[in-house]
């Protein structure tokens, strides 16, 4: 019985290792398209970019047609309610207003946290001022040009967005 479980468990593992050799590069694939398609979904109107990466940080510099900046896309991630966080943030060249994000990877609690996919969750943030902070509210309409509504049952999920936003931001702004 030992052999037969030893024997098993490694044709098992050694199916397992040609499958991840195999999907491999077609998951990192699909997660740089996933990127280049939020670029343009965070700033749009831009027609090329280029990555740019400081210490630590990557960001994209994005361009119009004459080639003058327009924005700059800034991925970032951080720590949700169950996992991380990952979302790419448009902001204006002089970092002051947000012009869009994009959640690429969230592992939320579906129908609640997971909410924060919706276009109607992530569309507030959209002219969404960056002076001082990104701010939420809770049950009631924003009232300043900072501020967005949590998704209502997942206010964790929506204060870690504003958070990894506003963390990512301010370490941006040292940056330029």
């Amino acid at each position: 019985m030992l052999l037969i479980m030893t024997l098993f468990a490694c044709i098992s593992g050694g199916v397992l290792s040609l499958v991840y050799l195999f999907s491999a590069p077609l998951i990192e694939a699909n997660m740089l398209e996933e990127e280049r398609r939020s670029i343009f979904n965070v700033l749009p109107g831009i027609d090329s970019y280029e990555e740019r990466i400081e210490g630590d940080m990557k960001y994209f510099e994005c361009k119009d047609t004459s080639g003058v900046v327009v924005g700059y896309a800034l991925p970032a991630q951080g720590n949700g309610y169950q996992g991380v966080i990952k979302l790419m943030v448009g902001l204006t060249p002089d970092l002051s207003e947000i012009t869009g994000i994009s959640i690429l990877e969230q592992v939320e609690t579906p129908g609640l946290g997971g909410r924060i996919s919706e276009q109607v969750f992530q569309g507030q943030f959209r002219g969404i001022k960056t002076q001082p902070v990104v701010g939420y509210v809770k049950n009631r309409v924003p009232d300043k040009d900072t501020d967005i509504q949590a998704v209502t049952g997942a206010t964790i999920s929506s204060r870690s967005v504003v958070t990894i936003i506003n963390r990512n931001i301010a370490k941006f702004r040292d940056i330029l």
